[in-house]
């Protein structure tokens, strides 16, 4: 073995809130939900004998990770930030890339595209990826004939920089320019940020999985709408995803492969391709597409790091390629470890294209992960 090259051992990193400065009240079930998959990925770990801290962030990430040096330590990154603030996911990404860590996942740059909808669209539609017509409002009052002129009623309205389905629900979906205005003044004053409006594409839905270098997709998904009898209803809205006892989180089951001809699964798995590289995607990422009665595939978000729960839909569609709960887990790590330091001076997607692992000045800038140390879970609290 390199001299150079040390065991590596795990910090699974999570949030833990207990309030938000922003949204609904039942937001803090997608939290809840981001420590129960920490405690899985521990276990799992633990079960494969390999050395793990458990480490939620309540405060500074600095200091959650400071008895944990980078050299000797790699992180599995589930952290998406304190109490709902903006883009904490992306400063806490930053943060470990600055610090010298290796860590599992998407890099801050593609956090930062994919969070924020109207940007990650804008990147879809350069490179060439369909996605639904949108506009950006900031205020009710900029919502005019003249600034949705071209973009056809219905339209679904969501908060900009959100993920996991915070602020969407059957409300979100609008058939005229007053129920407009009232949409878009909710997100803003309750999220506190800009509204993205976008056409509401009248179709299926398929979430699609794809992980490693160069990226592999998984087998597609859909999700059931039959038991909705309106179209307008059918869409993944926050109580479908998070609310156990609601009509929505029990009818909408997901069928895993979907039924698809081969020719439309050709053009999923394409744009899925596509869009993965668009936002440049790293480790693991999960595509959400509405398919058009054309069967033209429309990527309607990109999800960097999503959830690796065992009831989520990554881990369903790893299943369906063979892979158990552990040997997901041990093989997103595997991708975090294969990865070189990229603190050079070029250009993100540069680096992206490049396997650099060296500083521009020639120096190794973080000594290379190698085998993963067999040892026991320990919990920091």
């Amino acid at each position: 073995m390199d001299a150079r090259r040390k065991p590596a051992r795990v910090v699974v990193l999570y949030n833990h809130s207990e309030r938000l400065v922003k949204g609904e009240p039942q937001d803090l079930l997608a939290d809840q939900g981001v420590i129960a998959c920490a405690h899985a990925i521990a276990d799992a770990l633990t079960s494969e004998a390999v050395s793990v801290v458990l480490v939620p962030v309540t405060g500074d990430v600095e200091m959650a990770l400071e008895p944990f040096p980078p050299t000797e330590w790699v992180v599995f990154n589930l952290a998406e930030g304190l109490e709902g603030r903006l883009f904490e996911e992306v400063r806490m990404a930053w943060a470990l890339e600055a610090m010298g860590y290796r860590f599992t996942g998407a890099d801050a740059a593609a956090l930062a595209l994919s969070t924020q909808k109207a940007r990650s669209k804008e990147a879809l539609a350069r490179a060439g990826v369909a996605t639904p017509a949108w506009r950006l409002f900031r205020h009710p009052e900029e919502v005019t004939e003249v600034s949705v002129e071209g973009l056809p009623f219905p339209l679904i309205v969501k908060p900009v920089a959100e993920d996991a389905s915070l602020g969407v629900g059957a409300e979100s979906v609008v058939h005229s320019l007053q129920g407009l205005r009232e949409r878009v003044a909710y997100v803003v004053e309750r999220y506190r940020q800009a509204a993205l409006v976008e056409e509401f594409i009248d179709g299926r839905e398929f979430n699609i999985s794809v992980w490693g270098e160069p990226p592999e997709v998984l087998p597609i998904a859909e999700i059931d709408f039959t038991a909705f009898d309106g179209p307008y209803d059918r869409i993944v809205s926050f109580a479908a995803k998070w609310e156990s006892e609601s009509f929505a989180f029990n009818n909408t089951p997901v069928m895993c492969p979907a039924r698809v001809s081969p020719a439309l699964e050709r053009r999923i798995r394409e744009t899925a391709l596509a869009a993965w590289k668009a936002m440049g995607c790293r480790g693991y990422a999960r595509i959400d597409m509405r398919v058009s009665p054309q069967d033209v595939p429309y990527v309607i978000e990109v999800n960097c790091n999503p959830d690796l729960s065992p009831d989520a839909g990554f881990f369903r569609a790893v299943t369906e390629a063979g892979h158990s709960y552990q040997s997901m887990v041990l093989k997103i790590l595997e991708i975090s470890l294969e990865h070189k330091a990229s603190y050079d001076r070029d250009s993100t997607v540069e680096r992206r294209q490049s396997d650099s692992g060296r500083h521009g000045a020639g120096g190794r800038l973080q000594t290379d992960g190698d085998r993963l140390r067999r040892g026991t879970l320990e919990r920091v609290s």
